[in-house]
């Protein structure tokens, strides 16, 4: 199998985060629940995990990692979590579902206000309409650090610039970014940062969370179990115990963990998207002259504004067709349809015949990428 589907999820993962998997299931306890050697053991994979996530991800404060099922769960905690009756938002139509539905949720319920900016032909946000949108009214920018579906990425240091300027806060969607692209998030101003750990950051399905700077108070989205404080009528407060009701899977940080490490011992995000982009870079140049292929995307216009995500359609083709001829034909995995991103396809034209999605990640090489060109090449000429 030729593996290009590593924006749902990196299949291929280092033999670490197996191990270390392996080793968490046959050892570790419930953290925070007794005193017990495997439940102490498990609080410390948290507590590494947690510190692990911050320094990769620029969060002054480890405690304000809170760890979740994936990065849906941490965005519906997050926007719940901030957003009031009757507040104003806005947000982006590069959005996946995780952060469109729940805005649609709190519109129905809470009455939420939801603007949503644009982009151009290529899928890149407007930024000049952003500016517009934000006003001093506004309570929070929630905005993708990179398209699912196209891969552009997003300056979202400068959409918080924007959002600050008017008093609002920022939450950044990293689910495609998170282990692949540079984030700092003291120095970019972010207030919210959500990711998933099953992407690129490398570590088992099931893991995810959010890092929340300092002086952001989001309120907690789950009650439950929480280990300490037990006679208290509500969650506890303090940080990360507020966004963390119930068992930790600890298991899946210590395969988290295993993944972080994996990446700083492999240069840090910058070196591994580096690698991922010159993959895509390649596909691209590939197939972007192939007679009867459409390419989306920023890849014409910057490519260093690009991830490692080449998405097309073939003229006269459904994207489910080209899909299953890459699978059937050269054993080629990949995602066609509409990507949980409906406002992004509706931009681009779309919303009919979906795209391909030919996602790179660390494992894939430069042979594999030669082999999905010629193939395109070959569905394309029919």
């Amino acid at each position: 199998m030729i593996y290009l589907d590593n924006a749902a999820t990196t299949m291929s993962k280092p033999c670490e985060v197996v191990d270390a998997v392996t080793a968490a299931m046959c050892s570790l306890g419930n953290a925070g629940r007794g005193a017990s050697a495997g439940a102490l053991d498990a609080s410390r994979v948290a507590l590494r995990c947690r510190e692990a996530v911050a320094r990769l991800l620029g969060c002054p404060c480890a405690d304000h990692v809170c760890f979740s099922a994936n990065s849906t769960a941490a965005l519906n905690a997050a926007l719940f979590g901030l957003v009031g009756p009757g507040d104003r938002v806005v947000t982006t139509v590069l959005e996946h579902n995780s952060v469109l539905r729940p805005l649609a949720r709190l519109a129905d319920e809470r009455g939420a206000q939801v603007a949503y900016v644009g982009c151009d032909a290529h899928g890149l946000l407007d930024m000049a309409e952003l500016e517009r949108l934000v006003t001093p009214a506004t309570r929070l920018v929630a905005v993708t650090h990179g398209s699912n579906v196209t891969g552009n990425l997003v300056d979202v240091a400068r959409v918080a610039r924007v959002a600050h300027a008017a008093g609002a806060l920022v939450v950044v969607d990293a689910s495609q970014t998170a282990g692949s692209v540079p984030v700092d998030m003291a120095a970019m101003g972010l207030d919210v940062v959500c990711f998933t750990g099953h992407k690129g950051l490398m570590g088992p399905q099931g893991t995810g969370g959010m890092a929340i700077a300092e002086g952001v108070d989001v309120r907690p989205w789950a009650e439950g179990g929480s280990g300490v404080h037990s006679f208290q009528r509500r969650q506890p407060l303090e940080w990360p115990t507020r966004m963390e009701a119930g068992t930790l899977n600890c298991h899946g940080l210590a395969g988290l963990l295993a993944g972080v490490g994996y990446i700083e011992k492999n240069g840090g995000p910058a070196a591994v998207g580096a690698r991922e982009h010159e993959l895509a870079r390649r596909l691209y140049e590939g197939v972007r002259d192939v007679p009867g292929v459409t390419v989306y995307g920023a890849w014409e216009v910057d490519p260093e504004l690009c991830g490692s995500i080449v998405a097309l359609n073939v003229d006269g083709l459904d994207s489910a067709e080209v899909a299953d001829a890459l699978t059937t034909g050269w054993g080629v995995a990949c995602r066609a349809g509409a990507h949980c991103a409906p406002l992004m396809h509706r931009a681009l034209g779309t919303e009919r015949r979906g795209i391909v999605r030919l996602s790179c990640g660390w494992f894939n090489t430069e042979e594999e990428v030669d082999t999905v060109v010629g193939a395109v090449r070959e569905i394309a000429a029919g």
